[in-house]
């Protein structure tokens, strides 16, 4: 009897600890996610005692699907239940097996008191191809006298009729921190430009619980019928606090190219587990008819008459974006000329009015160079002003002006000019999301004269005690015939929350050739411990004085034509020889490496080869290739830093033993000495040393390579 008590004991201990660290993910930031109260089926535990599924979520992940579901477990019996003597399984219909694993927020939850109900969810990555109605969850009980220790209590098949889709006037039931919220969606407006369906979602959220919540960092998303995922932006969501039967109303608003059909579309809300990089489902919802709007404008087009003709008008968008500790609030006019013969561009300018009370003076800018109108011809204008970033509003208008000199007063020499109001765009403050460019995908500018393609090549952080430096590098292409300037950049790294990080860009001071690239280095410093799980890049092109920003003295005070970039996954390598180390755009090898010990002087040999990418221009002030020899047993150690702007500078015979810098090129016999009397007596104490390439940026570091080596031997 002992002995079965003790196998059985270590049996359980053994299931236990597989199924603790088996399922070891990130907790949810406030808790498990339920999307219905109706239970799809129930198994049996004990005739008063009985498990029942609760909801079920299929979502695309990068390396297929993730599914999530949710179990509730009802004790009705006189004793207390252990779940630890139960375990569910997730299979498909076709009989492939998934592995679930229970949330971190539920592990503890083992333990049943009589009378009493506790919900548990669980996570599988499953087939690419597995749908919802695919899948079977199996409720099982240990038991050691069976041959593999279970006893299948019963399933539940997700029938074929079954969708974790809320209807557009139903409501979800989701769990923030164990606190019920309900989620609706109220309103659906969709706007369309020449690009995009601009669509925004205004979203109800009341706390049906008890207690006050935080609402997470939600990842929301229109889902088309083809399954295609558009990201939304959330309006309002940032610290977002709700009091016991209190309401609250988040606005989404995104951009979907206009190929996508605009029919029978979802609203996907999801949260990430940001240690494993995985968005798990929350809620979906199917989208109501769209809510028509008193006024919109829009991508609709209007004409107006000047003393030079007739002109068409039409509003792209509005966009609110971060500026300092302002917002930006901007207007993308599109001018055309649909008439038979050329015009001039009209002297334009505007204001907004919100609510019809608060007037947001404008400057207009003009980023193609042209200056006029051909038959049939348009040109891209927008209009920036400045207001609080704090402050809200339901309802703006744009006033769009022409501005006419007239003759100078009797008596002065200055000219005044007179603005006439010549259209005037009304609308709801649907401001436009900005359009958010894929990863791997890129964003072309075709203003005339400035045609170019940006794209993301790679981003890296650089570490210090206290903060790390995140960088991203853009690269841009010439698309024009002529040699051409680089334009002037406005970035910002942000948080699916709204968190903004101002960047710094380091400009390029050389023109570009037709087709050739330059790398833009954009970075911020971010406190150390601070996510940066889902970080876009935002960036805009300069703006000084209502003109696009030029030379070096400009200092830019606004910004137009904003696209945001979802940044890559960082390569965080670390080589283990000194061959082809990436120090974009340049690459070294180092071999041949040897010490020696002669006359006090301890030096470092070795041989290099430095190369770089053609007709590509960068800026790589900041920059530091740092070499770092450290000896195992901690006897000698040493830093030697090689800045970035001497690689490409020819100083006579870079071969020479006298210099000291690193060139572009190959090198023999590169050597470091450093003065050290001592070292000569501590040599029956040297173990092997490391030798380790670094990308020094602003006093921050990332480690690229670390080769290990045998003191006084050189290696291949």
């Amino acid at each position: 009897m002992n002995i079965k008590f003790s196998y059985k004991y270590m049996a359980i201990i053994a299931l236990s600890l597989t199924m603790a660290f088996g399922a070891i993910t990130p907790v949810w930031a406030n808790g498990s996610p339920v999307g219905t109260t109706v239970a799809i089926g129930k198994v049996l535990i004990t005739s008063s005692s009985y498990f029942e599924l609760k909801q079920i979520h299929v979502l695309p992940d990068q390396s297929g699907k993730i599914s999530t579901f949710t179990i509730t477990i009802h004790n009705g019996g006189s004793s207390e239940l252990q779940f630890i003597d139960y375990w569910v399984k997730l299979k498909s219909k076709s009989g492939n097996q998934f592995t679930a694993r229970l949330l971190p927020a539920d592990k503890d939850k083992n333990r049943l008191a009589p009378g009493s109900t506790t919900e548990l969810t669980f996570y599988a990555t499953v087939n690419s191809s597995t749908n919802l109605q695919d899948l079977v969850v199996q409720f099982i009980k240990w038991e050691f006298s069976q041959a593999n220790f279970e006893r299948v209590l019963g399933e539940v098949a997700v029938p074929d009729d079954y969708t974790d889709v809320t209807s557009s006037d139903g409501t979800a039931t989701i769990s923030v921190g164990g606190v019920s919220v309900q989620a609706s969606v109220k309103k659906f407006v969709k706007n369309k430009n020449e690009k995009y369906h601009v669509p925004t979602v205004y979203l109800k959220l009341e706390n049906a619980g008890s207690q006050t919540v935080i609402i997470p960092a939600y990842l929301f998303s229109i889902r088309t019928q083809e399954g295609l995922l558009y990201p939304l932006e959330a309006k309002g969501l940032r610290n977002l606090k709700i009091n016991p039967k209190e309401s609250k109303e988040i606005q989404l608003s995104g951009s979907i190219p206009v190929e996508v059909a605009a029919d029978a579309w979802q609203l996907s809300v999801a949260e990430t587990i940001a240690d494993l990089k995985l968005n798990v489902s929350v809620a979906n919802f199917q989208l109501p008819a769209v809510t028509p709007q008193d006024g919109g404008s829009i991508g609709k087009e209007y004409s107006f008459t000047n003393k030079s003709g007739v002109y068409s008008a039409q509003l792209g968008g509005l966009h609110r974006l971060p500026w300092e500790d302002q917002d930006l609030l901007t207007a993308d006019l599109v001018l055309s000329n649909k008439g038979d013969e050329s015009l001039p561009i009209p002297k334009l300018s505007g204001y907004f009015l919100l609510d019809d009370a608060v007037k947001i003076d404008t400057k207009l800018i003009q980023t193609a160079k042209v200056i006029g109108l051909g038959t049939g011809a348009s040109v891209n204008l927008q209009l920036a002003g400045k207001l609080p970033y704090t402050y809200e509003f339901s309802h703006v208008k744009l006033v769009l002006q022409e501005n006419e000199e007239e003759a100078p007063a009797a008596g002065t020499e200055n000219n005044s000019s007179a603005a006439t109001d010549v259209l005037e765009f009304s609308t709801q403050a649907e401001l436009q999301s900005i359009p958010i460019i894929r990863l791997g995908e890129s964003y072309s500018s075709n203003d005339v004269g400035r045609k170019a393609k940006y794209a993301i090549r790679n981003v890296s952080t650089y570490e210090d005690k206290t903060s790390i430096m995140y960088s991203a590098m853009v690269e841009i292409t010439n698309l024009e015939k002529r040699f051409t300037n680089a334009a002037k950049l406005v970035a910002n790294f942000r948080l699916p929350d709204g968190t903004v990080f101002p960047a710094s860009v380091a400009e390029v001071k050389n023109k570009i050739s037709p087709s050739g690239k330059a790398l833009l280095n954009v970075w911020a410093p971010v406190p150390k411990g601070f996510s940066i799980e889902n970080l876009n890049l935002l960036i805009g092109e300069a703006v000084t004085d209502g003109k696009l920003s030029e030379g070096d003295k400009a200092v830019a005070n606004a910004y137009v034509n904003p696209v945001a970039y979802w940044l890559p996954s960082e390569s965080k390598k670390v080589l283990t020889l000194l061959k082809n180390v990436d120090l974009f755009p340049y690459i070294i090898s180092i071999d041949h490496i040897g010490t020696s010990i002669a006359d006090r002087v301890f030096t470092l040999k070795f041989n290099y080869e430095l190369t770089k990418e053609k007709l590509t221009e960068i800026n790589t002030e900041g920059h530091n290739l740092l070499l770092v020899f450290e000896d195992g047993g901690g006897v000698k150690r040493f830093e030697k830093k090689f800045d970035f702007k001497d690689f490409d500078v020819f100083n006579g015979d870079s071969t020479a033993d006298e210099d000291t810098k690193i060139r572009l090129g190959k090198r023999e016999n590169f050597k470091i000495s450093i003065p050290d009397p001592g070292l000569i007596y501590n040599t029956k104490f040297l173990e092997k040393y490391t030798l380790s390439v670094y990308d020094e940026f602003q006093g921050q570091r990332k480690l690229l390579a670390s080769q290990k080596a045998d003191w006084f031997i050189t290696t291949d």
